[in-house]
């Protein structure tokens, strides 16, 4: 009361201050002290969840055990990449000292644990828990608990560093057995007894409780040495280590196909192994519940909940690991998939169908001979049962399907397993474009070509879903024989169809729309639009109706000639801009497109795109020799009717550009007012100059040969250093008979 009523004094306000600091200081500090403790028990997590479940799986505790993995589901549910900040942390303080002090530090080890850092002794953790589980899941468990069990192992198998006790042979072949893959029981080792595997754990986990301390405290004193890297291994004997793939970090819930045309994997060289590399993407959009929740989908049965959570586990194994993959193969695990899959069209739930043919395709990516061996035991047929169930295809006749237009968009489940089956069939596929197939197989293809076209006319829920199954349904339909398209465009015309001259063009419209939003979205341009460049080239090239509708829509005849054709926002410039892009592939793809529907004629081409947007189709294909006529380098036959000018294009042709294809600005006549002598002196110092950037080798002068390619000129410097000596004569005798005048 005296501090509000009294004016306080200055000593008083000194006082005040005082106290206000000290009290500004203590919460300070107990923001900080709850900081750390925080950050100590976000540390310790994982150490106290892991030698707690150890500890009841040793003791036979099931209910604690199931509650221990159930907590440890929840926690680490959504956790894809262990100790990602750590490990950036410090490959970034690496990278500065490298920097700092120009030399990087030599660490004599091979192993599959160097990248993570001494720090990281939470993977001994992880990996001890991965070993009692796999131990513990051949012990006989069932019911609730060995899905809870499944589930965690699926957790630690995104990291690949925790996989070297899920890929031996028994491991394998025990979640082969899980999944449905595999009948035989899975005899157990006894090498060790129980309780000398659980007190080796207990105490590798101990140890690596004290190396975290020990870590802790010299982390800022040397960050470089390696030796706790080679400890961290230490937790299983040497064999087992052996069993560790080198392989790219990923998850399979969050893996999506993103491939170039016919190319189904990218291969890279490490070690002794040919290692293939999946593109991580988005997660999976499906209509399931959270990956948090353990309970099963409505109308799940226990045993398809724990086929799909073994399968998951499979799938992260076999992307994660290339011995995994390796394993798989001599297994002969494909052989009870290929069966797994083919009973489970009409038995299994929609999820674990999926899971069925997600492990599929990662196979067939994968391992080419097992790609192989799926087509030679009848893959095409099997998955193009498995993709008519998912549309619940009716049929009209042999090869004509119904097409209800007031048909409910496809579902999100069956949108996700129809894209995994057409993935699967690209990769068993993708070889047979240029082959000429049997009758047999040419029946089955005709057959499937009708299946796709639904896939190309029906909408998904989503719009982003329809984009990506049309995108995959194209990579496919580029993958088969040419000859089995002719499907697509011999249904019957209804009221409302696109057409050209009596053919129905559904299918083609489409496609010319999918093109469109390729153009437009500019987002990996190469891998999305090359696919669908390509199939349109070969279709007009073999059916003369598809190249009248295509070329309607896409080089309409010329009238507005005052821009560059690559210019404006059509379909037609954008693709002549792709025609200068940096890629090679893609340049030459929408090169061929505008060339086909030229019917391959260099005059037509050159009218619709200019000379400098057609030279680089034009010298791959030896065609700058002048001529002017159609060229048949390929199989197309193209009939003889004339393009017809506009009257547009007729009154503005002589004052067209060639080079740039379009009416330029009349420019001055840089020779205005010279004399003959005057040019011609000009014409020489031009050469002198040319001559000079040869002889720097800035330029290199090109001919064209009577192939029509172009060559390097031969003799043009020795020529030019003759005219260029005369030349420089003569302006020495010039100058010396000045000099006398």
């Amino acid at each position: 009361m005296y501090l509000i009523m009294s004016p306080p004094s200055s000593s008083l306000l000194c006082n005040i201050n005082f106290v206000m600091a000290r009290m500004i200081i203590f919460l300070l500090l107990c923001v900080c002290l709850c900081v750390c403790v925080c950050v100590c028990v976000c540390v310790g997590s994982m150490d106290i969840n892991v030698e707690r479940i150890i500890q009841c799986i040793k003791q036979g505790d099931e209910n604690s055990v199931q509650a221990q993995l159930q907590e440890f589901n929840k926690e680490f549910a959504q956790c894809f990449f262990f100790n990602a900040e750590e490990r950036d942390r410090k490959k970034q303080k690496k990278l500065d000292e490298f920097r700092k002090n120009k030399v990087r530090e030599y660490t004599d080890s091979d192993s599959d644990c160097d990248e993570y850092g001494q720090g990281d002794q939470g993977l001994i953790l992880r990996q001890n828990l991965a070993a009692v589980l796999v131990r513990f899941i051949k012990s006989g468990i069932k019911g609730r608990l060995l899905r809870v069990s499944l589930h965690t192992l699926r957790i630690l198998s995104r990291d690949k560093k925790v996989l070297s006790p899920l890929v031996t042979d028994s491991a394998l072949l025990t979640l082969a057995r899980l999944a449905g893959l595999a009948t035989s029981e899975v005899s157990e080792e006894a090498s060790d007894h129980d309780s000398d595997f659980y007190d080796n754990v207990i105490a590798s986990v101990t140890e690596a409780k004290v190396l975290q301390c020990r870590t802790d405290e010299g982390d800022d004193e040397d960050e470089g040495d390696t030796g706790d890297q080679n400890e961290e291994c230490c937790a299983f004997d040497e064999d087992t280590k052996s069993d560790i793939s080198i392989a790219n970090t990923g998850d399979m819930d969050s893996i999506s196909w993103l491939g170039s045309h016919r190319t189904s994997i990218n291969e890279t060289h490490r070690s002794s192994f040919h290692h293939k590399v999946l593109e991580q993407g988005r997660r999976d959009r499906r209509e399931s519940k959270m990956e948090g929740e353990e309970e099963e989908e409505e109308g799940e049965s226990a045993e398809e909940a724990q086929r799909k959570e073994a399968m998951k586990v499979l799938c992260n194994v076999v992307y994660n690991s290339t011995w995994a993959q390796e394993r798989f193969s001599t297994l002969r695990l494909m052989c009870g998939l290929i069966e797994c899959l083919s009973s489970s069209v009409s038995s299994s739930s929609p999820s674990v169908q999926f899971y069925e043919l997600r492990l599929m395709f990662l196979i067939t990516a994968l391992r080419p001979e097992l790609s192989t061996q799926l087509q030679k035991e009848g893959g095409v047929s099997i998955l193009t049962a498995a993709l008519e169930s998912c549309l619940e295809v009716q049929w009209k006749n042999q090869n004509e399907c119904v097409l209800d237009p007031a048909a409910a968009p496809i579902s999100l489940e069956a949108s996700q397993r129809i894209i995994e089956i057409l993935k699967t069939l690209f990769n068993i596929t993708y070889s047979t474009h240029r082959q000429e197939p049997s009758e047999d197989d040419a029946a089955l293809y005709r057959h499937l070509v009708a299946i796709l076209r639904l896939c190309l006319l029906r909408k998904c829920i989503l719009s982003e879903d329809t984009d990506e199954l049309q995108g995959h349904t194209v990579n496919l339909l580029s993958a088969l024989p040419l000859q089995c398209l002719n499907v697509l465009l011999t249904v019957p015309l209804e009221p409302s169809s696109e057409q050209c001259e009596g053919v129905n063009m559904d299918c083609v419209h489409t496609l010319l729309v999918f093109m469109e939003r390729r153009l437009e979205s500019g987002d990996k341009i190469k891998e999305k639009l090359t696919p669908i460049l390509n199939l349109l080239t070969e279709s007009c090239r073999a059916h003369r109706e598809t190249r009248h509708y295509i070329r309607k829509h896409i080089l309409p005849p010329l009238r507005d000639v005052s821009q560059r054709p690559e210019e404006g926002t059509t379909v037609k410039s954008r693709l002549i801009r792709l025609m200068t892009h940096l890629d090679t592939n893609l340049k030459h793809c929408a090169a061929d497109l505008i060339f086909v529907l030229c019917k391959e004629n260099v005059r037509r081409f050159v009218k619709y795109t200019g000379y400098g947007n057609a030279a680089g189709l034009l010298a791959t294909r030896g065609l700058l020799g002048g001529q002017l006529t159609r060229t048949f380098s390929s199989d197309a036959q193209y009939s003889s009717d004339s393009d017809s000018d506009t009257e547009e294009y007729r009154q503005a042709k002589d004052r067209i550009n060639p080079v740039t294809g379009r009416v330029e600005a009349e420019q001055p006549d840089p020779m205005e007012g010279m004399t003959e002598e005057e040019k011609e002196e000009e014409a020489k110092r031009l050469i002198m100059l040319f001559n000079k950037l040869s002889r720097d080798k800035i330029i290199q002068p090109m001919g064209v040969n009577s192939e029509g390619k172009l060559v390097p000129i031969v003799g043009l410097s020795e020529n030019s250093l003759c005219e260029e000596g005369k030349f420089e004569s003569e302006d020495d005798g010039e100058a010396e008979e000045g000099e006398k005048n």
